[in-house]
């Protein structure tokens, strides 16, 4: 059975090596153009397109998926199934193309979490257990068929990047047992459950301004918010101090610990050696794990050292920030 793989970043990169791996006839990529990335600008390619070159795929990156040229060039590898993994949206003339249809892998248990963050909106939202799906494409965003999903737990101390990990390993799995049913003609499909509550939560993709920490939030939502961020695109605050000197933060891992003191929220405290913490609105936050503008991530003992007047930063700017 011959297959076009389209996807961009990591996530799709370990599905397409995997199911290389086990034999699948992958006979082209589709991904996006090169770009200029970092203070360089050096041009670099994706995930997918380096792991297509490694094995010798021919790789295609059409800046408009409608392009007659490409939709001709797509059409020419006369494929049976186009894998679609972390790409953009595509148009009825790409996804209706193959006789065995165009299926994705979404990480998440559809229809929960549709949208561009699945995995990020998961530890945000508190969820103790996401998955995997695969779907048949339709005309709407994540709403088509589901041909089969797994269930994952979420341990406590999974962040962003751990639980991108184990979906990624088990969505490898996934999609070539999906292609072993397509193969043989037997692949299942059912429609997807709205819940009895009626209630979706949405991943929508996540922008710089949403991610500021806002400390009128109680503990636990404040740490799931920023496991949910970290590694990338990372929760983050502006300490100030009163002659209104400040510093921009990254938060990567916190602890809480609730407290009933009548300390004002944003209020910061530090003793210089290994303790930054920030009231928030039930809960003192406990910084374990942060990045200064400019410098490495580092751990709090490592940034204090460093950075001992942090005792002269009395507040957090804009506590009160809806996010």
């Amino acid at each position: 059975m011959r297959i076009v793989f389209m996807g961009t970043p990591d996530f799709a990169s370990g599905v397409l090596r995997y199911i290389i791996a086990n034999n699948h006839d992958v006979v082209a990529v589709v991904t996006v153009p090169d770009k200029p990335s970092g203070r360089g600008q050096k041009i670099t390619s994706s995930a997918v397109k380096n792991v297509a070159l490694e094995n010798n795929i021919p790789v295609l990156q059409p800046m408009k998926l409608k392009n007659p040229d490409f939709l001709e060039e797509l059409a020419a590898f006369d494929a049976d199934v186009f894998v679609v993994v972390a790409f953009r949206m595509l148009p009825k003339q790409v996804w209706n193309m193959p006789a065995k249809g165009t299926f994705n892998l979404h990480a998440s248990l559809l229809p929960q979490f549709r949208g561009a963050a699945p995995i990020n909106h998961a530890i945000i939202s508190g969820e103790t257990k996401t998955g995997v799906t695969t779907f048949f494409i339709n005309e709407e965003i994540d709403t088509g068929d589901i041909i089969d999903a797994v269930e994952v737990p979420i341990d406590p101390k999974d962040d962003a990047g751990s639980l991108h990990d184990k979906l990624m390993t088990v969505g490898a799995e996934l999609v070539h047992t999906t292609l072993l049913s397509i193969q043989k003609g037997n692949v299942p499909r059912k429609s997807q459950i709205i819940p009895e509550d009626g209630v979706l939560k949405p991943a929508p993709k996540i922008f710089k301004e949403l991610c500021r920490i806002d400390f009128s939030k109680n503990g636990v939502e404040l740490e799931n918010f920023v496991r949910g961020l970290s590694p990338y695109p990372a929760a983050f605050c502006e300490l100030v101090n009163n002659s209104q000197k400040s510093i921009y933060l990254k938060i990567f891992r916190v602890k809480t610990q609730k407290t009933e003191d009548e300390i004002p929220l944003g209020t910061v405290w530090s003793d210089s050696v290994n303790v930054l913490k920030i009231r928030c609105l039930d809960s003192w936050i406990y910084v374990d794990d942060l990045q200064m503008l400019g410098k490495k991530r580092m751990s709090i003992d490592a940034f204090l050292r460093g950075f001992r007047d942090i005792t002269n930063f009395g507040h957090v700017c804009n506590p009160h920030c809806v996010v």
